[in-house]
């Protein structure tokens, strides 16, 4: 059985996921971590910007809503992710669609069980497919528009889901259903409202991006086609970590891995699978120079497994929230050794918590004096909040 070490793993994420910063542009970052984290809009620009050293803001930006060669769409773990425009029609198949189907069921289940204002009558199913059908044709004759205004044109949207208990809020139709239409692949996220930093978008048809519609692709094979990507770009790794990742079953994520030439691996002493690579897979891990790098919150590289110690020389609880998201870190060759935050008055600080010397810490400055240099003073507040940087963006130690 081939042997992985520690080092051989975090070598090869610097080659794999541009930790160096070597990317050609927006859409290379993309392809090379085949996802990019976009719950938090700023994290999209941050990853890119950190991988290839000739991205600029605005050549993100064009890539995702002038070009349209990266899109903004709901799929693995109920997440919003930036795709490449060429990998759509495989996440719809392998991960979109069941997810829409399941949002579906529990919409109509919520309908049902907690009442709404004006009530429902007939069948809820029904009366959710004509809503669905009204909100896509009143988009399509605004060309695009925000779900404020949706809601304005169709007063369906409008309606209330009643509070079941007394923690519950109640809320109208118009998030959970155009949520639920973008997972099954109707509708687009489109340009922000507002900054490149801002949480809200307009919506745009489906049909504008893809005038013949989507490619159909066959679910089995995509989800092989998914796993595959997955393993070239994070792998060596564990089946757990795979199933984490997709937020598929246990059964799903071994069909697809049962079509794939898989190998096992000894992963520093823990079982592992790869797939089958020339030159078998990770590089040594002696080859390249160290490197320096700021990763945002979410960022994809360390949201690509579920057991990811191997890659911490620092307490991960100093930078992951409550809910186990990641915030924003500093790495040297390939492991985590900090953190970093903007302040409120546009300063960006570091903290170097695992000391690797002093070209470390050299490299991490100029590394943060670059990133900096390149925000055009935007003070960047991550989603994600975690103890090390809310410490250092108040300005603590």
């Amino acid at each position: 059985m081939r042997k992985i070490t520690v080092e051989q793993r975090r070598r090869a994420i610097v080659r794999r996921h541009h930790l160096a910063g070597d990317a050609d542009g927006p859409e290379a970052v993309t392809r090379a971590l085949f996802a990019l984290h976009a719950t938090d809009p700023a994290s999209v620009y941050l990853s890119v910007l950190t991988r290839s050293a000739a991205s600029t803001l605005t050549d993100v930006a064009a890539a995702m809503y002038e070009q349209r060669s990266l899109v903004r769409w709901m799929a693995m773990r109920r997440t919003l992710f930036v795709f490449t425009r060429s990998d759509i029609p495989t996440v719809q198949a392998a991960i979109s669609t069941p997810l829409a189907a399941t949002l579906r069921r529990r919409l109509i289940s919520r309908l049902q069980r907690n009442g709404t204002e004006p009530a429902i009558t007939g069948d809820v199913d029904r009366w959710l497919a004509r809503v669905e059908d009204r909100t896509e044709a009143a988009l399509l004759r605004r060309g695009n528009a925000t779900g404020g205004q949706l809601a304005g044109d169709e007063p369906a949207l409008q309606t209330r889901i009643l509070a079941r208990a007394p923690s519950d809020r109640s809320q109208n139709l118009t998030t959970s259903l155009l949520t639920m239409m973008s997972a099954d692949g109707r509708l687009v996220r489109a340009a922000p409202t507002g900054p490149w930093t801002s949480r809200h978008h307009r919506w745009e048809s489906v049909s504008g991006w893809w005038p013949q519609g989507l490619p159909a692709i066959d679910t089995a094979q995509a989800q092989c086609d998914l796993a595959r990507r997955w393993l070239e770009r994070f792998g060596p790794a564990t089946t757990e970590d795979l199933q984490w990742w997709t937020g598929w079953s246990k059964t799903t994520t071994r069909r697809s891995l049962d079509r794939l030439p898989i190998e096992e691996v000894d992963l520093h002493g823990h079982p592992g699978i790869d797939i089958v690579r020339p030159g078998h897979g990770p590089p040594d891990a002696a080859r390249d120079t160290p490197t320096a790098t700021l990763l945002p919150a979410l960022d994809p590289t360390p949201m690509g497994w579920k057991n990811r110690d191997w890659m911490f020389g620092i307490d991960p609880s100093l930078v992951f929230d409550r809910a186990g998201n990641i915030g924003p870190t500093l790495w040297w060759d390939g492991e985590i050794i900090g953190s970093w935050a903007i302040t409120p008055d546009g300063v960006l600080r570091t903290r170097i918590v695992a000391d690797r010397g002093a070209e470390a810490q050299a490299a991490i400055g100029h590394a943060a004096s670059r990133l900096h240099a390149r925000l055009n003073g935007a003070v960047i507040t991550p989603a994600i909040r975690t103890p090390l940087e809310q410490a250092l963006s108040a300005g603590g130690d």
